[in-house]
């Protein structure tokens, strides 16, 4: 998958950002037809707080839509971490509504074999 990588009024580092791009291709495995991203790194800055709130923004394109996904750690591993798993749930749900809307549903008058041998085998146990 090909990612773009931004950070926010800061660099970073090379070794965090192919840790990012490792860990969202694992995506791949739930569903390949995840065409590309983009990935914005920033730094929250609080008045009361010394450290600053890391936040990691994906938003991942597939065909038919885009899942988007914000969140904030410690660190910016810890918030990928977050964010791949969260992604999991969003590209497995997506991933059935598709394959949901593609089963073809039988038209009035038609019968569905599974539903007669299910009705005549409740039939016989009676």
């Amino acid at each position: 998958m090909r990612l773009q990588m931004q950070a926010i009024h800061f660099d970073a580092d090379p070794r965090l950002l192919s840790f990012i791009q490792q860990k969202l291709d694992k995506l791949d495995t739930f569903y390949d037809k995840i065409t590309s991203g983009e990935v914005f790194l920033k730094l929250d800055k609080s008045e009361n707080a010394k450290l600053h709130t890391k936040l990691l923004e994906v938003k991942l394109y597939v065909p038919g839509g885009t899942m988007f996904v914000t969140e904030k750690g410690t660190t910016f591993e810890e918030a990928t971490d977050l964010a791949v798993d969260t992604l999991k749930m969003q590209v497995k749900k997506f991933k059935d509504k598709r394959s949901n809307a593609r089963v073809t549903k039988p038209l009035e008058g038609e019968v569905d074999e599974d539903a007669a041998v299910a009705i005549l085998t409740e039939d016989n146990e009676e």
